[in-house]
């Protein structure tokens, strides 16, 4: 299933299948009310509601530059969920993620994106690393990529890590024109030999509208679970506004890559 990035469904979480320990976050794969199966990211985890938010800024953003990323759902987790767990971490895990968190719907079959077999075309290649500099993903490397393959398509996945800026426990109104070197460290940083195309493509689809559409479906209490501004929409507006002064300077944060733009 794929969202068509103007909300998202919310579903209430009946079953919880089994943890996924991977990283720090220890997400879990969970059955919803609609009867399917999805990766769950949980509000109470290490980098609380903000890797929330990067999820869902990322992959909607994915979205609209047309690469192919789950069904992202705002997902409802009962605090019954905490109760009977034998796992005393997963236990907590779940009576700090009460209420909202949220998940990508589960690809199953899906297998991970070995760079040794699964070749990557250029234009895609470039797409790829356009966006995870655009919103500063420091996580789309050789040991971990977070892309699969499924149906012979490659599927994007966890934009937690990104927008890392908004974990220092400051305005970041002035981040905007940032390099990003960690860009080098890509998985398909020598394979984003296109990155011109790929820059008028995303300047084509990502509009100031569309930004401000898909920072509008940031939950407030994600905010207010740490607020760096006055309100939650004045925190909003931080979101948006550096978005889109990102696409503006994009010259900046691809500026690393061999064959980016000069």
């Amino acid at each position: 299933m794929i969202s068509e990035g103007k909300d998202l469904r919310k579903v209430q979480v009946t079953r919880y299948v089994t943890p996924l320990r991977e990283g720090g976050s220890m997400p879990a794969l969970v059955e919803a009310d609609d009867d399917f199966l999805y990766v769950l990211k949980f509000r109470g985890a290490g980098q609380g509601p903000k890797a929330l938010i990067a999820e869902l800024l990322g992959g909607e953003i994915a979205r609209l530059l047309g690469l192919k990323v789950p069904e992202l759902v705002f997902t409802d987790l009962d605090e019954a969920f905490g109760r009977t767990e034998p796992d005393e971490e997963i236990q907590d895990l779940l009576k700090a993620s009460t209420g909202l968190n949220v998940a990508l719907h589960f690809l199953s079959g899906a297998f991970g994106f070995d760079p040794a077999v699964n070749k990557v075309d250029a234009l895609l290649a470039s797409k790829i690393v356009w966006l995870d500099g655009f919103i500063m993903n420091m996580d789309r490397t050789v040991r971990n990529t977070n892309m699969l393959m499924w149906n012979n398509e490659l599927w994007l996945i966890d934009h937690g890590a990104a927008m890392y800026f908004h974990h220092a426990g400051q305005p970041w109104d002035d981040k905007y024109n940032n390099a990003f070197e960690l860009i080098k460290k890509h998985v398909l940083y020598y394979s984003a030999t296109k990155l011109n195309e790929a820059d008028a493509w995303a300047k084509q689809h990502i509009t100031p509208e569309k930004i401000d559409a898909i920072v509008d479906l940031i939950p407030e209490e994600w905010i207010q679970a740490d607020l760096i501004y006055e309100t939650t929409n004045s925190q909003k507006e931080a979101y948006a506004n550096l978005l889109k002064n990102r696409l503006i300077h994009s010259s900046e944060f691809i500026k690393s890559v061999p064959h980016g733009i000069k």
